[in-house]
């Protein structure tokens, strides 16, 4: 009997110091570019006009939702990093539907992200991938704009605060914006910047934020990995397993592509791993208890819902272009991981010459140096 509680305290503190462990690492993971949201929202609170926001994000059920979808496509920006710049834009004046058009557009794909899938996967996966992004991001915007029963509300109810945002000097309406631009310098402005973002916006979104990264950390340690890798074997039970994969787990746009090429790689459809592309960058725990905060039960389940409709849908659309054109999105892949290494030998060559040429021919013939960088 001592020796059964001594075995069940130890499994209990292993798993305890993984859950902790997992916990720590994803926000450690995660803190550079949360950082960088709330920088970002702090940015667009002291130098963008909330008029400006409310003409293109506040009013349309549908205009605003394209216009924040292509504001957030371009944008490097992940699903955390999102966060804190999407409560700005709500707080003011952006609808509902644009600012979750915008959370969903934003972390999904950016310019970084395409890049690398240009670099990784092939010239379709890198069109298409954006073109999903947008074609979710403006389904849930809509969505929510005409059946989350809060457009009408938030349009007959938008007070804009056109007040000094440094510290409140004007009230926004007697001073032209030319003539309060001179007010504070530039550093003033970004100080105050600062403040808001790591401050009010921080405030806004903390408790949520940590309620997600522990769910988060259980769903790390609790489900197995060999789960993972026994049933993604293509087909649409794939899809489905992929997606709830996405959801839960935190990964951002640009590091989700390498894994989706060593998928492919491995056999599994482009369109399965074009669900792991949608669905895990735009979700997760702390992203998902994070829109419940600002948007509540509705706006959740349109998010949640939206997301994985749309990402399955054009994950089958994606396998029926490459059947359609023959391609196989495995030797795309492989090919374009041939030119990375390729390219990869090449830097190595190119840098040894230097090193060559700056420090004299190497003493050694038995040519290790060249065995080395081939």
């Amino acid at each position: 009997m001592p020796r059964r509680r001594k075995n069940m305290f130890a499994h209990i503190l292993s798993y305890s110091i993984r859950y902790f462990e997992a916990c720590w690492e994803m926000t450690v993971e995660m803190a550079p570019y949360i950082g960088f949201g709330f920088f970002m929202a702090g940015i667009l609170h002291i130098f963008v006009n909330p008029l400006t926001i409310t003409k293109y994000l506040g009013k349309g059920r549908i205009k605003s939702v394209i216009y924040a979808a292509l504001l957030g496509i371009p944008l490097p920006l992940c699903s955390c990093g999102v966060l804190p710049t999407t409560a700005s834009l709500k707080k003011q004046g952006a609808n509902d539907g644009a600012a979750i058009s915008f959370m969903i557009a934003t972390p999904e794909t950016g310019v970084d992200s395409i890049a690398v899938t240009y670099a990784l996967l092939d010239p379709l996966m890198t069109l298409f991938r954006p073109l999903a992004a947008f074609v979710t991001a403006v389904a849930a915007g809509i969505l929510q704009n005409f059946a989350g029963n809060t457009y009408r509300e938030i349009e007959h109810n938008i007070v804009l605060d056109l007040s000094c945002k440094v510290d409140h000097c004007c009230d926004g309406i007697g001073c032209p914006p030319n003539k309060h631009r001179n007010h504070h310098s530039w550093w003033e402005k970004l100080s105050a910047a600062i403040r808001y973002g790591f401050g009010e916006i921080l405030d806004d979104i903390a408790k949520w934020l940590v309620l997600g990264i522990a769910i988060a950390g259980a769903i790390a340690v609790l489900i197995p990995e060999h789960l993972i890798r026994i049933y993604l074997n293509g087909g649409i039970h794939s899809m489905l397993l992929m997606l709830l994969l996405g959801i839960p787990f935190y990964i951002c746009a640009t590091s989700s592509t390498p894994i989706a090429a060593a998928l492919i790689l491995k056999g599994v459809s482009p369109g399965a791993a074009l669900v792991f592309l949608l669905a895990g960058p735009a979700t997760n725990a702390a992203t998902i208890s994070v829109v419940y905060g600002l948007f509540r039960k509705r706006a959740t389940a349109i998010y949640i819902g939206s997301i994985a409709i749309c990402a399955v849908g054009m994950g089958l659309l994606l396998d029926t272009l490459y059947a359609h054109f023959g391609m196989t999105a495995q030797s795309q892949a492989l090919a374009a991981r041939q030119k990375v290494l390729q390219a990869e030998r090449t830097i190595n060559r190119g840098a040894y010459c230097q090193t060559v040429r700056a420090t004299g021919p190497a003493r050694n013939s038995g040519g290790s140096a060249k065995r080395l960088i081939n």
